[in-house]
C-alpha cells in the first residue's frame, strides 16, 4: 500500500485566478512567507480578472519555465508592473536523457526528479538565480499544468524554507486533483487518466513518490554543489522566508 497525502492544513494557500486552475501560495509550509512564491499552471490562460487578481496578489515578476514551443498567446493582456522571465527548465533538446522517460509516462511523475537534479544541476542553478534575483514582490512561476516542473521548483523553495518532507509531498500531491481541468484546458483531456495509470503501473502515487525524493534532498547543499554561491543562496532563502537580505 502506498503512503496518502495528509489533509493539507493550509486550505487558504489555492488562490483563484479565473483562467488558470492549479495556483496556490507557497507561505504557511515551513518558514515560508505569504506572497513570497506562487506555484501555478500556465498564466498565459489568465483573463483580466486573473491577471488583476494575480497583481493583487503581489505577483510582480512571473517565471516561465516552459520550452519556446509550448508558448502560445496570452488570452489578456499582461499588466503594467509584472515583469515576465522566460527561462525554460527541461534541457528537452537532450533526448539521451528524455527518450527513457518518455515511454511509460514517468517523465510526469517525481519518478524522474532525482535523476533530472543529477543531471541538470546548471539548469537548476540559472532557475535559482533567476529567482533570487527577481525584481521585489512576489514571483509566481509556472510550466503549462503547474505539476512537474513547477513541482521541482517547489522542492528547493521549500526545502530551503525548512518545510518538512511530509509538507513538500503533501504539497506536490494538491495538484493531482487539479490535473482534469487543466489538462482539458490544454485540449490534452486524456493524459490525466494516463497519469493515474502510470502511478499504478508502478504501484505507487504522487505523494509516496515525492516524498522520497524530499527526504533525500537538502536544497542549500545541492545549489552548493551546483556552483550557486552562498550569497544567492542566502537571498533566495531569505526571499523565500520574508527575510530582510543581510
Amino acid at each position: 500500500m502506498t503512503a496518502a497525502a495528509p489533509p493539507d492544513p493550509h486550505t487558504r494557500r489555492h488562490l483563484t485566478w479565473d483562467g488558470c486552475f492549479n495556483v496556490r501560495d507557497l507561505g504557511g509550509l515551513g518558514r515560508h512567507a505569504p506572497g513570497a512564491f506562487v506555484r501555478a499552471d500556465s498564466v498565459e490562460k489568465l483573463t483580466a480578472a486573473g491577471w488583476a487578481a494575480a497583481h493583487a496578489h503581489g505577483v510582480r515578476t512571473v517565471l516561465d519555465l516552459r520550452n519556446d514551443d509550448e508558448r502560445g498567446t496570452d488570452a489578456a493582456p499582461r499588466p503594467d508592473g509584472i515583469t515576465t522571465v522566460r527561462l525554460p527548465l527541461d534541457g528537452i533538446e537532450d533526448t539521451a536523457f528524455w527518450e527513457p522517460w518518455f515511454t511509460d509516462w514517468r517523465w510526469g511523475t517525481p519518478l524522474h526528479y532525482r535523476p533530472f537534479l543529477d543531471h541538470f544541476p546548471e539548469r537548476v542553478a540559472a532557475t535559482a538565480e533567476a529567482l533570487a534575483a527577481a525584481a521585489p514582490g512576489g514571483v509566481a512561476f509556472h510550466c503549462a499544468a503547474g505539476r512537474d516542473r513547477t513541482g521541482l521548483v517547489s522542492l528547493l523553495l521549500l526545502s530551503l524554507a525548512g518545510a518538512t518532507p511530509e509538507e513538500i509531498a503533501a504539497d506536490y500531491a494538491l495538484s493531482e486533483a487539479r490535473m482534469t481541468p487543466v489538462f482539458t484546458a490544454l485540449g490534452r483531456a486524456e493524459e490525466a487518466a494516463q497519469l493515474v495509470a502510470a502511478y499504478r503501473s508502478h504501484a505507487t502515487s504522487p505523494y509516496a513518490e515525492m516524498l522520497k525524493v524530499a527526504r533525500r534532498f537538502d536544497g542549500a547543499a545541492y545549489l552548493a554543489a551546483a556552483g550557486v554561491p552562498g550569497t544567492t543562496v542566502a537571498a533566495l532563502r531569505a526571499r523565500a522566508t520574508g527575510q530582510p537580505r543581510g
